[in-house]
């Protein structure tokens, strides 16, 4: 059997639908004034992360192996939420609800990779905070910024691939029924069981993918973390724990706000109303980008000082300009 395309063993014409109607949220009262909060929000994502990036590139002293990985999940929310909150709008608040079969499977793909690459990057930070605390003396060998581009690099390839692969086997599927995704964008499970054909390698990979994608990676945080606890109960300064903890309290309130909800959803899943959930699952998706430059701004020592470097230089170029006879 083909089962990239079983129709063509079944003797079955294969029926691409020439759209999908979102209808998630369709019956929530008020459902505008969520959607206007959600624009504000996507509003200073852009803006919160847009300054980080612009910080990290500016100041060479934040070219770091650390800060590769801090930017990159800038860019990533920036990214994602760009991907998701127009067109989700679009969607909803402007009532565009048809989306044409192969512009909902890349919005798919955007969605998705974006939300996984925010999982792998957390990982990248908590690999980095392992070796600065397990291996101090090592740590600059070990941990250089070609290290992290490849780290950064691997993860991308392997979340494109895997994502690529769960959209490309939705276009071995015919639907000749329902086009309606109750959901908030192009989900890969309410897709490929609007199916009229065998859908069971779409199936393999939805059990596949969340492990691979959120809870491994979960896995290793935890124990990354077990780890560094362990190696600090070895040390007898209390002023060196602290300071170790504070090193790591961004990162960890990063790995809070990502996993908390999506544990919270998957382990209620049943006693969830369907319109409640998509509404948790779509704050999970447009929350973590606000928030994570937010925590990093106000958690991390660096970044501040670097802003305040930066503002320095901006307010002294700005008086420069108008009195050129004054230093």
């Amino acid at each position: 059997m083909n089962l990239f395309n079983p129709a063509e063993d079944e003797n079955v014409s294969m029926v691409h639908p020439e759209y999908f109607i979102i209808s998630g949220l369709s019956g929530v009262l008020h459902i505008k004034l969520y959607y206007v909060f959600l624009f504000l929000v996507y509003v200073l994502s852009v803006l919160a992360n847009g300054a980080v990036m612009a910080v990290i590139c500016l100041d060479r002293r934040l070219r770091t192996p650390k800060y590769v990985a801090v930017f990159n999940l800038a860019f990533v929310d920036l990214f994602g939420s760009s991907a998701l909150v127009p067109k989700l709008l679009d969607v909803f608040l402007l009532g565009h609800r048809r989306i044409p079969f192969r512009s909902c499977l890349a919005f798919l793909f955007f969605c998705y990779t974006c939300l996984s690459m925010q999982s792998f990057n957390l990982v990248a930070l908590a690999y980095d905070r392992l070796l600065a605390i397990i291996f101090p003396l090592h740590y600059q060998v070990k941990m250089t910024q070609r290290f992290m581009f490849s780290l950064i690099s691997a993860f991308w390839l392997l979340v494109a691939a895997l994502v690529a692969l769960a959209t490309g086997l939705l276009t071995r599927l015919s639907f000749c029924q329902s086009v309606v995704i109750h959901s908030y964008f192009c989900d890969h499970g309410q897709i490929y069981r609007l199916a009229c054909n065998s859908h069971f390698p779409n199936y393999v990979v939805s059990c596949v993918y969340p492990p691979l994608i959120f809870w491994m990676p979960l896995a290793f945080i935890l124990l990354s973390y077990a780890a560094i606890g362990c190696t600090l109960a070895k040390v007898a300064a209390v002023q060196e724990r602290l300071k170790a903890l504070r090193t790591c309290a961004a990162h960890l309130s990063l790995v809070a706000i990502y996993f908390a909800p999506l544990l919270v959803t998957f382990t209620l899943m049943d006693n969830i109303h369907p319109d409640g959930r998509i509404v948790n699952l779509s704050l999970t998706s447009v929350f973590p980008p606000v928030l994570n430059p937010v925590i990093y701004t106000l958690q991390t020592q660096e970044i501040k000082d670097s802003m305040r470097r930066l503002l320095g230089s901006a307010r002294r170029a700005k008086r420069a300009k108008i009195w050129p006879g004054r230093h």
